[in-house]
Parts: C-alpha cells; structure tokens; sequence
C-alpha cells in the first residue's frame, strides 16, 4: 500500500521549527482477553516504545489479562465501561453509559472496583465510555467513585470534564466503522491528522491535550494493522513525544 505521507510530515515540520510539544498517546477498545490480536498489538507497541493503553470490559475481564500486563509493561488498562452493552433507547446512538437509568453509578464504581482487584497499581483510572458516549451527569459522579480521568472522541472542549477529572481524549480513528469496517482510505486519514495538527497549532482547538490514536485490536485486517505502525511511527519519527498518562496534562 503507497501512501503519501507529505502533507503531515510538512505540518509536522512546522511544529518542530516553531519548537511545538506534540505529546501522543494511544488507546485500544474492547479488551477481554490475551489473543494473538494482543500479542501483536503489544509487540507493536515494544517496537514502538510507545505505551497502549487498554480499555477494558470490567465484567467479562480475564485475570490473565493481569499477568499479561505484568509482562508487558507496555500494555497500560483502562476500565471500559461495564459489559459493553447498549442501553440507548430505542432510536438512539448505542451507549451504555448515554442515558440516565438507575444502574449506572452502581455499574461505574463496580466496573473500577473489579478493575482495581484485578490490576492493582497497574490500572489507571481513566474511564471509557463504550461508543464514547456519556451522560455528561455522571462526570461529576465517576470523580466520586475514585476515577481521575475520562476519554471519548474528538477534542476536548476543556481540560476538566468535572472537579478532580480530566478529560483525555482521543481524535484518530483508522476504521470505517460506518462502512466497509476496514481502513479509512490513507489520503483521507492523513489530511484529517494533518488538520487536526493545524487547529492545534492555531488554537482552535486545546494544544495541551495528548493526540489519541485509538484501535480495535479484535477486529483489524492487515491494511489497519499496517497504517497504524505506519503512522504511529511517522508520528514518532516526526517530534511527537509519548504522553506520560499518569500526570494526565
């Protein structure tokens, strides 16, 4: 696959001439288990030197997902919602934590508390909604129960989603969810990456946030694995510097 690369790597030029911080971080959804999908996206991340950080399903977790992040220090958790199921009403968005119903506070302090069990230190308590949707009534509330952190789609608006909560987003998504659910033709990636570096560097949008490149391990065909190393590395190669999560900028 020939991909042209230009337009971002001029952008990034510019970031490095004006002395620009780029931090980037990587998140990848739907975690239950150790696979060989995994195992590859923690190599990548190995050859990387870059952190992948794992949204997690609290109530289906696999305690050897524990050990395999012991192993591979690379592989950070993150709590992704509950059970990964959609309580939208009939009509809406899938979410499972988009809509007030009596059992989300009970959901998100069980989904941390098991998290907690299972990864210990290793955890960071950043919350990730499934579908990245949220009622923005139970920020205040995921604070409360013990979260730091909390990530969705699309650039922050601001730094605090509530008091005591950071708002850590990610922007970069190589899947065509709402079509062929391969890879995002290359051009089009590229020039929205590209722009979203543009806002950044105009402050149109919030400079400060970590660039979030985000992944579905599970259900990645071989042009999603290789323009995510691909770019990951362009990135990388460009200036961008790995985020230190547990400061949460």
């Amino acid at each position: 696959m020939t991909v042209d690369w230009t337009s971002l790597d001029t952008e990034l030029a510019v970031w490095r001439a004006q002395g620009l911080t780029l931090p980037l971080w990587w998140r990848d959804d739907d975690a239950i288990a150790p696979t060989s999908a995994l195992d590859r996206l923690a190599t990548m991340a190995g050859d990387l030197s870059l952190p992948v950080h794992i949204a997690v399903i609290p109530k289906h977790a696999d305690p050897a997902l524990a050990q395999l992040c012991r192993e591979r220090p690379l592989v950070r958790p993150l709590v992704h919602g509950w059970q990964h199921i959609s309580h939208a009403p009939e009509g809406a968005k899938k979410a499972e934590f988009g809509h007030p119903r009596p059992e989300a506070v009970h959901e998100l302090t069980q989904g941390l508390e098991r998290m907690q069990s299972l990864f210990g230190d290793d955890l960071l308590p950043i919350f990730v909604p499934p579908w990245n949707r949220l009622d923005d009534g139970l920020l205040p509330v995921l604070a409360q129960a013990g979260y730091v952190g909390v990530s969705t789609y699309l650039p922050r608006v601001s730094r605090m989603a509530a008091p005591d909560l950071v708002q850590i987003n990610t922007h970069i998504d190589p899947i065509y969810w709402r079509g062929t659910r391969g890879l995002v033709p290359p051009e089009t990636l590229i020039a929205t990456i590209t722009k979203l570096l543009q806002d950044r560097r105009s402050g149109r949008t919030d400079p400060h946030e970590p660039l979030g490149f985000l992944t579905h391990h599970l259900v990645h065909d071989e042009d999603i694995w290789g323009f995510t190393h691909a770019c990951l590395s362009r990135l990388l190669d460009g200036g961008a510097v790995p985020a230190d999560m547990r400061s949460l900028p």
